[in-house]
This record gives structure tokens, sequence and C-alpha cells, in this order.
């Protein structure tokens, strides 16, 4: 793949209306692959594509078009609002039906090792349209392309075919599919006694009914549904086996439709939990190239610096929303949110925070960060927000130490782009709270130690920084006692604060007393050689001289506690140990706990989260470090690079969450992660805009 693929200059369309998405859906870099990887199993199971829908619903699946992960499916939807994800649709398997002959368009793996059948070898190419992933199939002297997509803000998927290629001769070709369906949670497993849906026909939709839970209607625009009542057992799932979990799936095969390809339009099913999805595929087909190439056309528009981007910065922006999602809370009836990552996770409070700038401020997102700020100031208590975000009737959790603090940078970045100050009228009083709370004490021991002006925090069995793995009682990584990061993090938003209050005509010197303190009680976090920083100080067995990559937002945030010699070595330090091509590594590899391999069943996983594994959002802010240190942003920028080419692996046009230490690094954990996206994408942007500047 080429980094800067399709990456013709936007300086003219900063005006770009949506009604040329082909132009603009061009701009981006090309992610396809011909027969070398969709005939090869483990490459095309390898790379997954995902799409969503604004949500939190969402489909996924392989190039193959196997199952192996129990959250792959055709939709994925919060039947249980806002985020009680259930499985509904799973496959839909199609055959081209010409006279006597059935050729499968699909592939599925079962119990035992078989793979039957074995369509992903008559698939010729396939690629992403936009964030939609498109197959075309070779049989013979014909071509069926298959297509998959949602319709933006609805829980529907569409799955569509169409002939694109035919033989002179009279031979009428049909498509025969089968549909398969479920209704557990998206986690979870399926016990196929205790699901027993309704299925009914009429007017040509199926309704498949769970009473008291949902209705998925499925419609055959332009063919024929025949209901049917058959479970498909024992799908195979090597990614859940290599997790150390259940490594097995049933579907139950509601219905077979059938269509004519002969007069080459698009036909196919409809599937939605909705009452009103359209049946009209090509129209719907057409709404969602349009929503994909808006949310490139109103990035260009806002982003001056995207302009000139090459097209894996776009398909970036392109990628930022699927994370982007509604919110409602109390008060806030068009609230937003951030979804932390596919498929496991919510939407958390650090992870949406450090997300915002990337998936919203560098994107043109201005409306969706500023409701999103507001939602979360709805929940902020004891000067906190929550790590995990409540679900309906719910209590928070508010076991982080950084997400209040990566809360005020977020505003700063809001405020600094869009010098929105009426947003910030009303925020201060809940920022101001932030700060006063951590200055007389708030929950698991965070406060503000008056003799240094350094925040610590924590207590014994609690996980509070972004390293927060706990197997059972351990929690791994605990890091009591004032962390190097929370500390960047507390004279960031000091200064910040400082700022805000400059800004609105208020007093600020209480603000810039304390950021001084902290800036100076920072110093004590210097190793005695002067080679970089402790991880932790004033823990309960002293300073931590651990090398992990947590020093690095001491040179990265806006406002920077070291002096510049200090910076170079911060950077330096990490350079040498922790810097791979996708992050940084959370831990040396000469440390004696160093786990270079993310592997193994849960405890194991767990327990080596934060001991080895490349993180891809630390890239970004190494960039930045970088930067600071050398003041070359070209420089800095091409740090990011490597990204590009992971656009092709793992999560097609996605970034993943961690990556192996050891070489060569391959993708594990969350396949799209929103801060890996929005990190890179973040400093690509402020980078750009510094090159511009000079």
């Amino acid at each position: 793949m080429s980094k800067d693929g399709a990456s013709r200059s936007l300086a003219d369309r900063s005006s770009e209306t949506v009604g040329a998405p082909d132009e603009l859906l061009g701009l981006l870099t090309a992610i396809g692959f011909g027969r070398e990887i969709c005939g090869d199993l483990a490459a095309a199971e390898r790379r997954e594509w995902w799409i969503g829908n604004g949500r939190g619903a969402y489909a996924a699946g392989t190039v193959a078009q196997t199952l192996t992960r129990r959250y792959h499916g055709l939709l994925i939807a919060p039947v249980d609002p806002p985020l009680g994800r259930r499985l509904v649709l799973a496959k839909a398997d199609a055959e081209l039906v010409v006279g006597d002959r059935r050729t499968s368009l699909f592939t599925n793996r079962w119990a035992g090792g078989a793979v039957v059948p074995e369509g992903h070898l008559g698939l010729e190419h396939f690629h992403l349209d936009g964030s939609m992933p498109v197959w075309r199939f070779a049989v013979g002297d014909r071509r069926v392309e298959q297509r998959i997509w949602m319709e933006p803000g609805a829980d529907t998927t569409y799955v569509a075919w169409r002939q694109t290629a035919a033989p002179s001769r009279d031979a009428d070709a049909r498509l025969s599919v089968a549909i398969l369906a479920n209704g557990r949670d998206h986690h979870g497993e399926t016990w196929p006694p205790g699901f027993a849906p309704e299925i009914a026909v009429e007017g040509g939709q199926l309704t498949m009914t769970v009473p008291g839970r949902f209705a998925l209607r499925v419609a055959a625009p332009g063919g024929a549904i025949d209901p049917q009542r058959t479970w498909i057992e024992n799908f195979d799932l090597p990614l859940e086996r290599e997790r150390g979990l259940s490594d097995r799936d049933h579907h139950l095969c509601i219905a077979r439709a059938e269509f004519s390809l002969g007069d080459g339009a698009w036909h196919g099913l409809v599937a939605s939990l909705a009452g009103d999805a359209s049946p009209d595929i090509e129209a719907a087909l057409a709404r969602r190239r349009a929503h994909d190439a808006a949310v490139l056309a109103r990035a260009v528009a806002k982003r001056p610096a995207l302009r000139d981007a090459p097209g894996w910065v776009l398909r970036l922006a392109l990628a930022a929303d699927l994370y982007v999602i509604a919110r409602p809370v109390p008060g806030v009836a068009d609230g937003r949110s951030v979804i932390a990552g596919y498929p496991w996770f919510g939407d958390w409070g650090r992870d949406t925070m450090i997300s915002l700038p990337g998936v919203c401020l560098a994107t043109g997102r201005y409306d969706d960060a500023r409701k999103i700020l507001e939602t979360f100031a709805r929940f902020v208590d004891g000067g906190m927000l929550p790590n995990v975000f409540p679900g309906a009737g719910e209590t928070p959790e508010y076991n982080t130490v950084d997400a209040a603090l990566w809360y005020i940078e977020a505003w700063r970045g809001y405020v600094a782009t869009t010098d929105d100050e009426a947003a910030l009228t009303r925020a201060f009083p809940v920022l101001a709270e932030i700060v006063e709370q951590h200055q007389r004490g708030t929950r698991f021991g965070i406060a503000v130690d008056p003799g240094d002006g350094l925040l610590r925090a924590g207590e014994p069995g609690v996980q509070l920084t972004w390293m927060d793995a706990r197997v059972g009682d351990w929690v791994v990584t605990p890091r009591i006692g004032k962390p190097v990061e929370i500390n960047a993090l507390w004279h960031n938003a000091l200064v910040a604060m400082a700022g805000f209050a400059d800004r609105l005509g208020k007093p600020a010197d209480s603000y810039r007393t304390a950021a001084e303190r902290a800036r100076l009680g920072f110093q004590r976090f210097v190793m005695p050689d002067h080679t970089g920083l402790f991880d932790v100080i004033d823990g309960p067995d002293g300073a931590d001289g651990t090398l992990r990559p947590n020093q690095i937002f001491a040179v990265s945030l806006p406002a920077s506690p070291l002096d510049g010699d200090m910076q170079r070595r911060v950077l330096d330090r990490c350079g040498a140990a922790l810097l791979t091509s996708y992050g940084l590594r959370s831990l040396a590899p000469d440390h004696p706990g160093y786990r270079g391999y993310y592997r193994g069943g849960v405890s194991d996983r767990d327990g080596s989260y934060h001991q080895g594994p490349v993180w891809a959002w630390l890239l970004g802010h190494w960039a930045l470090a970088h930067y600071r240190v050398h003041g070359d942003p070209a420089a800095a920028q091409a740090w990011l690079e490597p990204i590009a080419d992971h656009l092709c692996d793992a999560a097609l046009g996605q970034v993943s969450e961690i990556f192996d230490g050891d070489a060569p690094h391959t993708p594990r954990g969350c396949p799209a992660q929103a801060w890996s996206v929005a990190c890179v994408l973040e400093a690509w942007w402020r980078l750009e805009q510094a090159k511009r500047s000079d």
C-alpha cells in the first residue's frame, strides 16, 4: 500500500459538498486485496472489516466471511440501551445458482477443523469503499459483487449482491441466501434451548420476535423469503480459543431468501430492529456513501491542515466516525459519547477524553465535541469523572485518577480550536470544582500533597491509572503514590485553568501559584543521574525507577513541567528502549517482568497487558514530544507513517489497541481502538499546523 496513495491536493476543496462521494472517497488510500490474500485463509481471516451506525451498533467479519470471533455478525445492536448489545443477525450465506450448478459465495469454519464450503477460493478481489466492505466473486465468466453496510443512525444492516458480468448465452442466475440469526449478548454464548423466537412472514417480510426483548425484521426486496427453523451448530471461533474462551457458537437459520440476478441490479436483504427501514437498496447504498463522503467533506472544510493530507490520514479521519455515538442522558437529550474500542469496550471516561481531540477536533466535529464534554459534565462527582460510563439505571464507577485531568485538557483543546467562550462559561464551575476537590482530597486517596504540590493517589486493591489491569484481587501495576503522568497532567490542568480564568475575566492567580508549585515539585521525578524520570515517587516502596512510557507525557502535553534538557533526556530514554513502529512498549525489554507477546487465557493476557505490549495511542504523544525537543514537525510526522501500512492489517482502515512488544509486533487486543486512531490523527494535524506556521 502506498503511504500517500490517492492523496492529490484538497486545497481547493474546503467548501466541498457531499454531492460527489466518488471523488471524495477516491482521495482515501486504497485498501484492497486480490487472490494472494483472499485465497489464503489465514491471511483473509487475519483481516477484518468493522462498520457502525453512530448508535453503538456494529457489524463485523473477516475478508474470508468466516466467523472467527463471537463478536462477528451482521447486526449487533443495543437491544438494552444504551449499550446492552446483542447479536441478532449472524450471517447471510449466499449461493449462486445457475441451472443445476450451485456455487458457494461464503466460507464456514467448523469444530474439528473442517472448512466447508471454501467460498473464499472464488473471491477474486476485496476492498473497502469508504467504510463499506466489498467482495467480488469470480465464477467462470460471471462476476458477482457483494456489499455490506449499516444505515447511519438506525439499527439496520443491508447485505446486497449484484451480477456485474455475465455470459452472452441465456442462462438465468439466481441467488439463494441462508439467513442465520441469534439473540445472545455479544459477549456471551449461545444456548439453543433458551432461544425459541417466534418466526412469521407477512407481506414478503419476515419477523423474528423475542417477546419482551426485540423484533428483527428481514425483507428481501424483489425476492422471495421462506421461513425456516434449523439450528446450524458448532461454528469454530479460533480467536476466542486463542483468548482462552469458549470457541463454539450456534446460529438459528430463520429463513432462506431467493433473488434473480439477471438484471444486473442490486438485490439483497434489509435487516432491522426498526419498523421503518427503507426497502430501496440502491438509495440506501447511496446514503451510506454520502455519509462517508460527508465525514471527509466536513473534516476538510473545518480542518485546513487536512487539505493536503495523504490518503492514509484521511482514512483515519473516516475511521474516527466509527467511535462517536449518540448518548442521551437525563438533561442532555442529544448527548454524545465515544466508544473506546470494538468489540468489547463501551464508553469510558478516560478513553473518551483522550480520544476527543482526535476523533472530534481533528475531524471538524466541533458540535459533537461540545456535546460530549457537556454530557460528561452531568456525571462529575467529587471532582471525578466516571471511568465506566453508566448504563440505564446503573451507578457510575469513579475508579480513575486521570479521567478528570484529561477532561480539562479536552476542554483546553476544544476552546483553543473553537473559541467557544459561551460553552466554557457554562463549564467553568465544573472545571473549578474538579481542581478544588483534588486539592481538598477525594476518593481513593486522591489529594494534593501540601508539601510539594503534587497529586498522590491510590489504595490497595484499586487500579486508578490507565495501567489498570487487574486479575481477581491482584492489581498488576498498582502504582500507589505519585505517578509521573498524573502529575504531568495535574500541572497541565492547572496551567489550562489559569488560561480559562484569564479568558473569562476570573481570578487566575491561585491556579498559577498551584501550577508553579506543581512544576517545582515535579522536579522530584528527575532520577539522580538525570537520564529520565521515576515512574512513581512516594510509593509504599519509595521511588519506582521502572522504565515505562508514562514519562513521555511530561514532554508531549501542552504545558511541560520540564526544562529543555530534561525533555530531551526523557525522549532519548523512551526512544532507546520503548519505541517501536506502532507505539511505545509499556515496559522496557530488559525488565525481568517484561512480556514480549500478548497471549494466553484471560489471566495470562491481563497479567501481561502493561508488561510489554506496545500501545498505539502513545505513538502520537511520542511524535509530539519529538517535535517539542527537536522543533522539526516534518521529522516528527514521519514517526507516524508506519500506521499507514497497519491500516491494511487487522481491522482494515482502523488502528489496533496494542501490539506484541517483540517483533514483528503482531496486532493484539481490540482490533479497532478509538484512542489509537485519535492520538495518531491529533498528532498529525497538530504537526501539520506547526509546519504551516514555520
